[in-house]
Formats: structure tokens, sequence, C-alpha cells
């Protein structure tokens, strides 16, 4: 379903990776492992349509990603390791209006009752600002329960996170291969997933 081809990125005259490829099908995840600096932000970025190659081409569903990015969007959901929640809204209204944004309208007890099952039931009324780096975190993880898409690119998505926590997003990425969807991820820890395909930068 996403496939990868010849691609290279380069930043100013430093060139983070060249002639890269791989294929990822459905049901399937893959790790982007390397050192600090090696580009994996920066090719989780191209992957999700937001940064342009130096060369090569990323394609999904057979199709260059240019050709339609509208429905490329409408098939993915990103998260980024810097993730943006607004300071003064609550986690709740955080998800309700991202979401309608995007065109989807979970609802407030589907998006409590996802707030719930990260551990953070007692604050969706409390503004974001109070809340922990782990606690954000869990906030823009809840999107994996109310946004279908059937590929996910989740840069760190294990940082700062609980036990109880790595347990639900665990649960919840093991589900969505089942089902048939995708995952790409980078995490500089070990990860309690099935076997998976990796990349090295």
């Amino acid at each position: 379903m996403l496939s990868v081809s010849h691609l290279t990125c380069q930043r100013g005259e430093r060139v983070l990776f060249r002639d890269l490829s791989f294929a990822l099908p459905a049901s399937q995840w893959l790790q982007v492992a390397g050192s600090n600096g090696a580009g994996k932000t920066s090719l989780l970025r191209i992957l999700a349509g937001l940064s342009e190659p130096a060369e090569g081409q990323v394609t999904w569903k057979g199709r260059r990603l240019r050709e339609d990015r509208a429905a490329f969007h409408a098939d993915l959901l990103y998260l980024g390791h810097q993730g943006a929640l607004k300071e003064e809204l609550t986690p709740l209204e955080n998800l309700t209006l991202g979401l309608g944004m995007e065109g989807f309208s979970p609802g407030e007890e589907a998006a409590a009752e996802a707030l719930g099952r990260f551990g953070l039931q007692g604050r969706e009324q409390l503004p974001t600002r109070y809340l922990s780096a782990g606690q954000r975190r869990r906030v823009l993880l809840c999107r994996l329960m109310l946004r279908p898409a059937p590929l996910w690119i989740l840069d760190e998505p294990f940082t700062a996170l609980d036990v109880h926590a790595v347990g639900v997003l665990s649960r919840l990425i093991e589900r969505h291969l089942a089902s048939g969807g995708s995952a790409v991820l980078t995490s500089h820890q070990a990860m309690p997933l099935p076997p998976g395909l990796s990349v090295t930068l």
C-alpha cells in the first residue's frame, strides 16, 4: 500500500539518507531506526506528504502522493513528535475541535471515553497548559481511537508514557494491524509489538 522508491533527503548541504526504497503492505508495521540526526523525523514528514524529497518518490495505493494529496491525507493519521495542542483548550476541546477541522465528529462522549482509556479521566475539562508532557502525549494518542485511517505514521509514540499508556497504545496498534491497517513508527525504546519490518538510516 505504501511504497518508497529511491528516496533521497537533503537538508542544506547535508544528505541525511540516499536511495532509500521499501514497501509496506497492509497489516504490517515498519520501524524506522537510526541515531539522533539521522533523518528519522524527516523521513516520516516525507512519507506524510509534509516535505518533499530531494529525489525519489512515495506512492500510496499505487499513486504518487502529489497526484491526490487530499485522498492520501484522508487515509492518513500522522502524529509528530511535537504534536500541537492549544494550551487554553481542555483535552476534550482539543480532540473534538481538532478532529472536527478534519471533517470528523466523534462527539464528546466518545472523546471522553478515549481520554479515560488513556488514564485521563478527571482531566477532561482541565486546561491543557496544566498537563504534564506524558499527559499531553496521551491526549494526542486518543486520536487513534477516534479518527479512522488505514495508515498511521507515528513519531516517537511511546515517549513519556507510563506503563498503562504503553499497554493501551500497543493494543491499539495491534488491533489496527489486525484490521488491515499499516503503521510506520520511530522509537528510541523497545516496543512491545509483534515482529515487524525495519529500516535503518
